[in-house]
Order: C-alpha cells, then sequence, then structure tokens
C-alpha cells in the first residue's frame, strides 16, 4: 500500500496575520492506518486538518507553502468535489455539520451529491445508518437526538459516500460520558472493520494508546514526535517538554524512573504495567530495586 497523506514542509498562516501557524511540518500516513494527533491548545491541530481536507484553502484564505499530497495528488490541484470523494470530514460541534430536517435526508443529501441512483442512495444511507444504531431514529429530527446521536449521524453522512480517508477534529470534546463512549466504539469499529485510513485528533489518552497505530505529537506549529505510542510514551523528557498527559500508568512510572528503580519498559496501558510491576515486585528483595 502507498500512502494515504503526505506532508513536507508544510507552513500555512492565515490571511492577514503575519504569524505562521504550521513551521515546517512534515508528516507521512500510510493507507488503513490509524493515526491520533495530540498536542497543547493553539499547536496547529485543527489547522492541519482543514488543510489535509480541503476546507483551507477552499472555505478559508491563508498562504500555503510546501508539499501536501493526499492519495498520491497534490490536493491544490484538485477541485473540492474531487477531495470530499476521497475525504471526510467531522466537526468538533455536530451542529455546525446537521442541517436536514430528518436523520435520513442527512445521509442522503452527501450522497445526492455524488451523481448515485435513487435506489444506491437509499440502499446505503439504510446500511450507514444501521451500521451506527440509528435506523430506528431515520424518520426524526436531528435535534430531537442526544449530543453523541448527533455525532453518530454527522460521522454516518460522512461515511456513506464512502472516504478513503477519514478526519475526526476533536469529536468527542462536546459530548457527556455515554456520548463519548458510543462515538469511539463507533471509532473502533471502523479500524476493525472498515480498514479506512483514519486521522483524528483525540486527547483521551487512555483510549488513543489502545488503538491507535501511531501517535502525532504537535507543538508550536511542527510535529515534534510521531511513532507507535509504546515509542513515544518511553521518552519521558519529550512529553513532560510538550505537555501532553501520557497515560496514568505510564506516569507511574516515570516516577519510579525519577526514584532510581530500574525498569525493563515504560507500560503505557494497565495490563503492560501489572506485569511490569509483577516483575518488579519479584526481584523486591534485592538491594537497590523496588524502595
Amino acid at each position: 500500500m502507498g500512502y494515504a497523506v503526505e506532508v513536507r514542509n508544510l507552513w500555512f498562516r492565515y490571511m492577514l496575520s503575519e504569524e505562521w501557524v504550521l513551521r515546517d511540518l512534515s508528516l507521512a500516513v500510510e493507507e488503513g492506518e490509524f493515526i491520533v494527533i495530540m498536542g497543547p491548545s493553539g499547536c496547529g491541530k485543527s489547522t492541519l486538518l482543514y488543510i489535509l481536507s480541503g476546507i483551507i484553502p477552499n472555505m478559508i484564505r491563508g498562504e500555503v507553502k510546501g508539499e501536501i499530497k493526499i492519495l498520491g495528488r497534490d490536493i491544490r490541484g484538485l477541485k473540492p468535489e474531487e477531495i470530499t470523494r476521497s475525504v471526510g470530514f467531522v466537526f468538533q460541534n455536530p451542529d455546525s455539520q446537521l442541517i436536514m430536517p430528518t436523520v435520513l435526508e442527512e445521509v442522503v443529501m452527501g450522497l445526492e451529491n455524488l451523481g448515485l441512483d435513487r435506489g444506491e442512495i437509499l440502499g446505503r444511507a439504510r446500511e450507514i445508518l444501521s451500521y451506527v444504531g440509528l435506523d430506528k431514529k431515520s424518520n426524526m429530527p436531528p435535534r430531537s437526538l442526544s449530543a453523541g446521536e448527533k455525532q453518530l449521524l454527522a460521522i454516518a453522512s460522512v461515511l456513506a459516500m464512502r472516504p478513503r480517508i477519514l478526519i475526526l477534529d476533536e469529536p468527542t470534546s462536546m459530548l457527556d460520558h455515554v456520548g463519548t463512549m458510543k462515538v469511539l466504539s463507533l471509532i473502533e469499529s471502523l479500524k476493525k472493520n472498515l480498514g479506512i485510513t483514519v486521522i483524528v485528533v483525540e486527547h483521551r489518552i487512555e483510549w488513543a494508546v489502545e488503538i491507535a497505530d501511531k501517535i502525532a505529537i504537535m507543538d508550536r506549529g511542527t510535529v515534534v514526535a510521531y511513532g507507535e505510542p509504546s515509542k513515544i510514551f518511553s521518552n519521558p523528557e519529550l512529553i513532560k517538554k510538550t505537555g501532553v498527559r501520557p497515560p496514568m500508568i505510564s506516569e507511574v512510572f516515570y516516577e519510579l524512573i525519577d526514584r532510581g528503580v530500574k525498569v525493563n519498559r515504560i507500560p503505557i496501558t494497565t495490563k503492560e504495567g501489572i506485569e511490569e510491576l509483577r516483575r518488579l515486585l519479584g526481584r523486591s528483595a534485592k538491594p537497590g530495586t523496588l524502595t
């Protein structure tokens, strides 16, 4: 498989601004990978997603420098409709994305823009609503749904168009616990069952390290760390420097290391943490180990 996304030496600043929001940023995402992007507020995460989805510069203007390829093609040479056929985008606030009178019509709208025949449109719409668990609410107005259900509908309306890349910008930031669990469960099922490329900005770190193939950490407009979760969080100094919260179990082991305890590895999941603690406790009678 090739790359779904290739970004090299990307710089961006908004119109009428002298400050560069993105600075010499590079990122490569293989097709089918699940990538979680993290970083402090204002580091440029959403701006990067807007560029990858074509929102910048087609809807939001600014100066772009560098190379941006989607599925091997320069995104700046593509028409907006060509981008939306390959890239689906889900905003933080589902209310900004839902405009139709009923749940079914919300999904149908995007499919009509693809020029499909009526039978295929309805078939796809009902299939995806069943997949996200909203089939029994297809005739209800979106405003009657819970916040979590609205976000599921926003994701469904994008998935119905069968994009090869799905981009989600903090999809759980406005949801309660129940809504968050529903949305995160759906995103997990996309990874397991559909095999599409997923790029998501999400701060729920314990969830991210369990599901992500790779994590990208951004700071001050660029990617400062990129790799498998176990590799990223094995570097306490980098994590502390960027201000990203590590998994709680990793924090425990950062503290143990600071106290002079020698560990084989820094765990990122509870299961790994229990295994490493058992190993340490098994040798705790020896001088200079676990105290």
